[in-house]
């Protein structure tokens, strides 16, 4: 079942005991947001080929210098879009980041509800995964982010309420000032955790370690979303198949069971694969390099992203390759003029996959 579907039906709050005076505490959890997702009228399923390419695209060589944050924004007011878990952490095992020690199998799926204004240009997130079978498997980050793509740099994006609550920024010293992350987003624990932190007395380091956990449930997964959005603005667009589901909830419906919920399941533009392999066409006997793999490479020249897919380089037996290079055409007129922000990922964020 979609993660969309499992987190509208789940009615179990988020309770937890302490075992000092034996008090309940109640948190959000993903049955606090079952309405939200119920009642979101945009929603994307990714296939895993889109996914692992979005997350290419983020962590690849030579992705985390593109100058296309003035092309980013929400296509709607609130979305919904989610993914199978085992080629994002397949993909970002490839790229570095070490597998969580809670991340067994892989076997689960990711999503996030994203909040925008009319402009698609502020907003906030909030991530959910499921780790198993049951309503208890089904969870929901304690922390949330809230953006601003128009944040200048030396500004703090605005919240998109009256909250003080305190906020972490993720910064990559690498690109300095020139970091999307750290520029136009902030990451802070929702109210209830906020509330419940405070009164827990932890110590500095505690705090810290929790902190960190925390971040590694939301903060991986923004530029992989932010990915996702950007593609949507090319031209003529990613793929998509909305999946009407009328005819099989009136099977449900009879059979007693709940709808499933109605979405739109978006796949990866089609990419020259590798051909057989063949004979050196140069007629050259030199010794080919020894086989190795290059990773992508994706640069912005005024409205078109050029990606260089990963490919394999060396002895032509391994195959060759047809075209390594992809371009995308931005539409620029469902895409904002804004002034250019010099950067779109940040690599240094949490390394556990949770």
């Amino acid at each position: 079942m979609r993660l969309a579907d499992r987190i509208s039906q789940c009615r179990t709050p988020f309770i937890v005991e302490n075992t000092k005076d034996k008090g309940l505490t109640y948190l959000s959890g993903a049955a606090t947001f079952a309405k939200d997702v119920a009642e979101c009228p945009t929603r994307y399923v990714l296939c895993d080929d889109l996914v692992r390419l979005c997350t290419a695209l983020c962590y690849s060589k030579g992705a985390r210098t593109l100058k296309c944050a003035d092309l980013l924004h929400v296509p709607a007011e609130r979305v919904w879009l989610e993914w199978c878990e085992a080629p994002w952490i397949a993909e970002l095992q490839y790229y570095g980041f070490k597998k969580s020690a809670d991340c067994k199998d892989a076997s689960g799926r990711r999503g996030a509800l994203v909040h925008a204004s009319a402009d698609g240009r502020r907003g906030s997130i909030k991530t959910f995964w499921s780790n198993g079978e049951t309503e208890f498997d089904v969870l929901a980050s304690s922390m949330e982010a809230y953006f601003d793509f128009d944040t200048q740099t030396g500004e703090e994006p605005i919240a998109p309420d009256a909250s003080d609550r305190p906020t972490i920024t993720v910064i990559d010293s690498t690109m300095n000032k020139a970091d999307i992350l750290r520029r136009c987003f902030r990451f802070r624990y929702e109210q209830t955790w906020t509330d419940y932190y405070s009164k827990a007395q932890l110590s500095p380091l505690q705090r810290d370690a929790v902190a960190r956990h925390a971040l590694g449930t939301i903060a991986i997964a923004i530029p992989v979303i932010l990915a996702f959005f950007l593609l949507l603005t090319t031209r003529p667009g990613l793929p998509r198949r909305p999946l009407m589901l009328e005819r099989l909830n009136q099977a449900r419906r009879k059979a007693g069971k709940v709808p499933l919920l109605d979405h739109i399941e978006v796949s990866a533009p089609i990419l020259s694969e590798y051909r057989p392999a063949g004979r050196n066409p140069s007629g050259h006997h030199r010794l080919a390099p020894r086989l190795h793999h290059v990773r992508g490479h994706l640069v912005r020249r005024g409205s078109q992203l050029f990606w260089r897919v990963p490919h394999l380089r060396g002895n032509a037996r391994a195959g060759l390759i047809r075209d390594r290079t992809v371009t995308w055409t931005v539409d620029t007129q469902s895409a904002p003029t804004h002034q250019l922000i010099n950067s779109y990922v940040s690599r240094s964020i949490p390394s556990a996959i949770d």
